[in-house]
């Protein structure tokens, strides 16, 4: 197979193509595709590889570079990095000398201007606009001295190979006629293509220094016509500021302000009108009604949800194309701006200010395969594993943090139409995933009976409670309310299996979602997560699966397809796609995004058969749709997210300790507390004392309903020969993991007979055997829902009116 041939290097291009590296001993030189870009050599084991999985870097700036022979060379940083390289030939070779040369020389450069000038940033503040234009003109000339560096560089480089050319020249006259002349053209031949090489590199770098000045001169001509005008409109402008400000005084005197509360629902009447020139410098509930001569000016419709949610989110509306069948759009954006609960409204209450940082996490080294390489085959809730593995939180509160992006459910309460409803809700169940792509932590497994509430009322307009409900298999379950409209409920068990490489976890249960006006029920499950490189290399979270999203009450589904990664796929990474359609099967929207970024949807115009066929044969649908507009969009991570177990804004929070939560809450968890102060060996050791009292507990709880439930066969069995002294062989098999763990003891008489007991059937249902256990959750009780007809627990109440009470004497004492 051909090559493709490389293009000349040119200075600030960026430069690819193969070369052989050297690996170790074994494999010797292995073909990689290597790419030169801002001063980075960078390869790949494919070109396919480039958009997902880079295999290593090296700076150039502070790299040496070193000819070996006429194919070989070597790059290195100082002992930390080193490539061992081979061209396919000397003038493939001298191609890539010549432009990390150039690179390198850039780098540097970059850099040390980077260091003087670290001082000099000019402030975002008043100014911006001739702040923004300083840095353009500062930029500019940088990278004219940039262009003039690459000249001198290639100047040099020109009378290296000019003069290695010449005495080739003179070497070849003193030849005589005979064997050495080939061998000496040969060498004249290749030193004249350098020279072509180096010659057009030079050319190059000339012209475009010639084109960015020639751009550059004109730019600066007009900016600075742009400045002169500018400077006569502000001028103008300031003059009429000056005679709007005593209009407005004198109005202020004479007007009667509505006060906040009543200030609102004349807005929504009339619309948001304000004086002309008090966008910036007024509040938005003060609205002088008497100072209206430029209405349409000032007029403002935010369809932007920035308006209409907490700083940093970015949910995106899409009423004004989704409304198009039922008018909705106006409706909805009139809602927002009545509505008790806005913004605008709640920012005249004072809110608690929650922290916004955690301790650092500590760098504290592991065997990972010393603990890992008994646990093959088992589930994860039997690994024993220590707290450097875990995170600072529960599982109860990752399951809360489902409700990052709740802002999409408020919107979806206020939508008439079930089809547009049924998009927000998809998009809430792929934004539930977004906060798990770096998150490799595992969550510490809660206590049986242990709790977790999050109070949003005040912020938010919800509220939610999680309680662990049962103990094997571990399961929690969970309730959210919203004053906004919608309630959630959920109860999740996990089935995970530990095979070697990966890990594979399971969610089992149905998550339901009840809008309290349309009163339409929606309910789905999760899809698969499977972490990789559990031994060996950097863990890598993946979710993949399909997911039904179906409103039970109108026949409504949106089926969405979670891609896997695939090392040989050319799609985007994390790719999640769906198509919302009627109960007659009819599609209506697309949606499509990852998991880990955005949500986008279009509306379908029609649909039909005759694309590629699939991987069953069948057609694929093609569905022409309008142009595609975002509907969510992931919430940036903290600064310094990455020291802080890549927790979101909201997962920072999850932990701070709140006063008068219940005595059960996961904030007073002891070594969960002592993890995210650093303090990791207190938290494995008290870890380690809350294991072995719910073992306890358990064990006294299965005797006390043994006793309950058969006293006459607890005679029988202490007098017969099952008894303590008979010959009987007791096998025990400690799970020793995490605190909702216990022992199970299995008794066969000379190992011939099944055991005593069996285990618990599904969602934590005791079944008839041996061993019983009578517990029951505190604040859930278990029923069979009446539209899945699964059994799952439900709220039944009472957590909230307690905490008004501050009476806890009926929670159990876990900590």
């Amino acid at each position: 197979m051909s090559e493709p041939k490389a293009p000349t290097p040119a200075p600030g291009d960026t430069y690819k193509g193969w070369l052989f590296k050297w690996t170790n001993y074994i494999k010797g030189y292995q073909r990689r595709w290597f790419v030169l870009s801002n001063g980075l050599l960078s390869y790949y084991r494919t070109q396919a590889e480039m958009g997902h999985t880079c295999r290593g870097t090296i700076n150039l700036a502070t790299a040496n570079i070193a000819v070996e022979d006429s194919c070989n060379f070597v790059i290195s940083n100082g002992g930390t990095q080193t490539y061992h390289l081979k061209a396919s030939s000397e003038v493939e070779r001298q191609r890539w000398i010549t432009a990390l040369e150039l690179a390198k020389a850039k780098a540097f450069r970059m850099q040390a201007e980077s260091d003087d000038s670290g001082d000099d940033s000019t402030p975002p503040a008043a100014g911006q606009g001739a702040g923004s234009r300083n840095s353009e003109v500062q930029s500019t000339l940088r990278t004219l001295g940039s262009k003039v560096e690459d000249l001198s560089t290639c100047n040099d480089l020109i009378a290296k190979h000019g003069s290695a050319l010449q005495r080739s020249l003179s070497e070849l006259e003193g030849v005589r006629l005979g064997g050495e002349t080939s061998e000496k053209i040969r060498q004249v031949t290749e030193r004249a293509t350098l020279f072509r090489i180096t010659s057009n590199a030079m050319i190059n770098a000339c012209r475009d220094f010639l084109a960015l000045a020639q751009t550059h001169s004109k730019r600066w001509q007009k900016a600075l016509q742009a400045e002169r005008e500018q400077r006569v409109r502000l001028e103008e402008t300031l003059e009429q500021l000056a005679k709007q400000h005593n209009h407005l005084e004198r109005a202020f005197r004479g007007a009667t302000v509505l006060p906040a509360s009543q200030s609102n629902p004349a807005i929504d009447s009339k619309g948001p009108v304000s004086g002309k020139g008090d966008a910036s410098d007024e509040d938005e509930e003060n609205e002088f009604f008497d100072a209206c001569e430029d209405v349409q000016e000032f007029i403002t419709v935010p369809a932007d949800p920035k308006y209409h949610r907490r700083s940093g989110s970015n949910v995106s509306g899409i009423s004004s194309e989704l409304g198009m069948d039922d008018g909705t759009t106006s409706l909805d954006e009139q809602s927002l701006a009545s509505n008790p609960e806005s913004p605008q409204s709640q920012e005249l209450v004072p809110v608690r200010k929650r922290r916004t940082r955690i301790p650092d996490k500590p760098n504290y080294s592991l065997n990972l395969w010393s603990i890992m390489k008994n646990c093959i085959g088992k589930e994860l809730s039997k690994i024993p594993m220590p707290v450097n593995f875990n995170e600072p939180l529960s599982m109860l509160q990752r399951l809360s943090e489902d409700l990052e992006y709740y802002e999409l459910l408020d919107r979806a309460a206020k939508c008439q139409s079930s089809l547009e409803q049924m998009c927000y809700v998809a998009a809430f169940t792929v934004s539930s995933y977004s906060t798990t792509v770096h998150r490799t932590g595992k969550p510490f497994n809660p206590l049986l009976g242990e709790t977790f509430e999050l109070d949003r009322v005040q912020e938010s307009g919800y509220r939610s409670l999680c309680e662990q409900v049962s103990h094997h298999p571990p399961a929690a379950a969970h309730h959210a309310i919203s004053e906004r409209g919608w309630t959630l409920r959920q109860e999740i068990a996990l089935a995970s299996k530990f095979r070697g490489k990966y890990l594979s976890i399971m969610p089992l249960g149905s998550i339901h979602c009840i809008f309290e006006k349309s009163t339409n029920h929606y309910t789905w499950k999760k899809v698969t997560t499977t972490v990789h490189n559990i031994i060996v290399g950097k863990l890598w979270i993946d979710q993949s699966g399909e997911i039904d999203v179906v409103n039970h009450k109108t026949g409504d589904r949106c089926h969405l397809k979670f891609a896997p990664y695939s090392y040989f796929s050319r799609d985007v990474a994390r790719k999640v796609t769906g198509v919302v359609t009627d109960k007659d099967g009819k599609a209506h929207y697309v949606l499509s995004g990852t998991w880990d970024e955005k949500m986008e949807y279009s509306r379908v115009m029609q649909s039909s058969r005759g694309g590629e066929n699939g991987a069953d044969g069948r057609q694929k649908t093609v569905y022409q749709t309008l142009k595609a507009k975002e509907l969510w969009r992931k919430t940036p991570l903290p600064e310094g997210a990455e020291n802080m177990y890549y927790f979101s804004t909201l997962a920072l929070t999850l932990n701070e300790l709140e006063e008068g939560v219940a005595p059960t809450d996961s904030r007073r968890r002891p070594d969960q507390r002592l993890m995210e102060q650093g303090r990791w060996e207190e938290a494995n050791a008290e870890k380690q004392r809350l294991e072995e009292k719910q073992r306890t507990v358990r064990r006294e709880r299965e005797r006390e309903a043994n006793r309950a439930a058969s006293p006459s066969e607890e005679v029988l069995i202490e007098d017969s020969p099952l008894a303590s002294d008979s010959p009987l062989k007791s096998e025990e098999v400690e799970i020793a993991s995490e605190p909702s763990e216990t022992t199970y003891k299995t008794e066969t008489l000379h190992g011939s007979h099944p055991p005593a007991y069996s285990m618990e059937g599904p969602y934590g249902a005791p079944v008839k055997s041996g061993h019983q256990d009578n517990y029951k959750s505190m604040w859930f009780e278990q029923l069979v829902d009446p539209v899945t007809g699964e059994p799952t627990h439900i709220y039944k109440g009472g957590y909230w009116e307690a905490k008004e009470q501050g009476n806890w004497d009926s929670c159990p004492d876990i900590f």
